[in-house]
């Protein structure tokens, strides 16, 4: 049986400096990547969240920042929905904007999911993270009604969610996407939103878990954060 943790780790190159997703997929990842640096790899990381960056240092990874790391060789992430065309949404561990800016640092992102992941077409799921500064938060929702579309406040507990960056996320009831470009245009244009979980044309690889197996789904690389 092979995993797509294992799968990933071929695809690190020895020296380089790596970006660390977030979520369950790339948690394990981190995981068995520290076993791989206790046993000699040489590999730095930049991690995309808190809860990644405290696994990382759990597990003996030499990290750096955004700042000091420059271009990345490769950043490996989960996601909540893939399509065909490897378009994402992202977001539901609430790292979205940060991941987002990990992987357009980076020369490859390579993305590992189960097959409960994928979808025909992006919103099948009905759920659009979306981060927002906290004093834009009513202005936010109120533009998201007038476009039809429901936007409410994650929580953590009793309490709204604050994301690593200090703002808040709101959870967007969505439709099936069919032109998804266009509506991330339309959410980035409203004063206060810092993201979208919309990772469109970003993903160079998906590993995918099928039992035992896992499928690669690729498409040709291009340059750091291209489209």
């Amino acid at each position: 049986m092979k995993t797509i943790s294992e799968a990933a780790l071929e695809r690190v190159p020895a020296g380089a400096t790596i970006g660390l997703g977030s979520g369950r997929a790339a948690m394990a990842f981190v995981k068995a990547l520290g076993e791989r640096v206790r046993a000699g790899l040489a590999v730095r990381g930049v991690p995309t969240s808190r809860a990644t960056q405290e696994a990382a240092l759990l597990e003996g990874i030499p990290l750096t920042t955004p700042d000091e790391a420059g271009e990345l060789a490769v950043t490996f992430d989960g996601a909540d929905e893939v399509d065909p065309n490897l378009d994402m949404i992202k977001g539901w561990g609430a790292a979205l904007v940060r991941e987002k800016i990990v992987a357009a640092m980076s020369r490859e992102l390579v993305i590992l999911v189960g097959a409960e992941k994928l979808v025909t077409t992006l919103g099948e799921r009905g759920k659009l993270p979306v981060e927002v500064v906290p004093f834009g938060l009513t202005l936010v929702a109120r533009r998201l009604d007038a476009m039809g579309i429901q936007g409410v406040v994650r929580t953590d507990g009793e309490a709204l969610l604050v994301t690593d960056n200090g703002n808040h996320i709101l959870d967007c009831a969505v439709p099936l996407l069919q032109q998804p470009a266009e509506l991330e245009r339309r959410l980035l244009d409203i004063p206060g939103v810092v993201g979208t979980g919309l990772f469109l044309g970003m993903a160079h690889t998906v590993l995918i878990q099928r039992d035992g197996e896992v499928e690669v789904r690729s498409r040709q690389a291009k340059s750091p954060g291209g489209r």
